[in-house]
């Protein structure tokens, strides 16, 4: 929050927005909420932050704080798109987080043109911001080490590819999470299982490849190559996967979708095919958007934190905005299985 709150004590001393937080026993968003005239906030705890400014006197100058310290306010956020909901919650946690520290976001869609975010990128370098959260961008790892290297700050959230250790990342543990997709499929007793990946060379596809691989391998069942097949993280994808599976001599009995939109396709094959789900087919999608609560039958996935993973890379690039010292300059997120309708003991023996 660059709001900051003056003391009249004339020793000129500032209390960050952060301290008013704490003497207040309330969240930086809810010092803020009270301070911008916001109605969403209990009478407990507006007091309680009245009380702290009435004690130590407050003026808000953002403004000429933010031009003092050579700052806008601003934050730069690069994304592929805003209407997906993948997109969207990470998007909401970041713009909470800035909130917080009553910073803006510069939100910048890229659809998946990398000339584009680069133009974008350039621009928003020019002193417009003071750095940038960058959301699954098509740069390649030389370009975003390049940009490092410039001195612009930025993270990346939900990194496409291994990047140079020197930039920051946050990302989720996507290896244990299809670990875990998997060995709920084993137990229930299903051993054909299939997955449908994402691009090759994605660290969510890689990643969750050798998770799907290692919870077979620990469990004795030897991995098909047959039984894996690419695709692109989009339903249409999904679905031209699931075909081609289904109509294998000997289909699978489970398969794990990498992402939710490959799983829904999944569902939309099994219903050409007359392929009853879970009955004659489970499935297992990874991220937990929206969408799988809403499918019929609801979808059993691997949750990601993706609000969180929008906060968190807020919270990183702020320690590098003020120069404090960043412990972990690579953060992964822990991941959760969320068992619904679409999972269930196989019937085939």
């Amino acid at each position: 929050m660059s709001s900051s709150v003056q003391p009249e004590n004339g020793r000129g001393g500032r209390l960050t927005i952060r301290q008013v937080a704490d003497l207040a026993g309330v969240s930086t968003a809810t010092v803020s909420r009270v301070i911008n005239g916001r109605t969403e906030v209990s009478d407990r705890a507006r007091a309680a932050v009245l009380r702290v400014v009435r004690e130590h006197g407050y003026s808000t100058n953002r403004t000429a704080r933010g031009l003092s310290a050579g700052h806008t306010g601003l934050v730069g956020v690069t994304t592929p798109v805003v209407h997906h909901s993948y997109f969207a919650v990470i998007l909401d946690g970041a713009g909470e987080a800035l909130y917080e520290q009553d910073m803006r976001m510069v939100l910048c869609p890229t659809h998946h043109e990398h000339d584009r975010e680069v133009s974008l990128l350039e621009r928003l370098m020019q002193g417009t911001t003071d750095g940038a959260l960058l959301i699954l961008p098509e740069e390649s790892p030389d370009e975003l080490a390049a940009l490092h290297d410039h001195g612009y700050r930025f993270v990346i959230a939900d990194p496409l590819k291994q990047l140079d250790e020197r930039v920051p990342t946050v990302s989720a543990a996507h290896s244990s999470g299809a670990s875990e997709a998997v060995e709920h499929l084993l137990s229930l007793g299903h051993r054909r299982i299939a997955a449908i990946t994402g691009p090759r060379g994605w660290i969510a596809t890689e990643e969750r490849l050798r998770g799907y691989r290692g919870a077979l391998a620990a469990a004795g069942v030897m991995p098909d190559p047959g039984l894996v097949v690419e695709s692109d993280f989009h339903a249409e994808g999904g679905v031209e996967a699931a075909l081609l599976l289904l109509d294998l001599p000997d289909p699978p009995t489970a398969i794990f979708a990498f992402n939710d939109m490959l799983a829904i396709g999944v569902m939309q094959a099994a219903r050409r095919r007359g392929v009853r789900i879970p009955e004659d087919l489970s499935v297992l999608g990874f991220d937990d958007t929206f969408e799988a609560s809403i499918v019929t039958p609801p979808l059993t996935t691997v949750r990601q934190p993706l609000a969180e993973l929008g906060r968190m890379a807020v919270n990183l690039l702020v320690r590098q905005l003020q120069n404090q010292r960043i412990e972990a300059l690579h953060v992964q997120l822990e991941t959760k299985l969320v068992v619904r309708e679409s999972t269930a003991p196989t019937s085939r023996r």
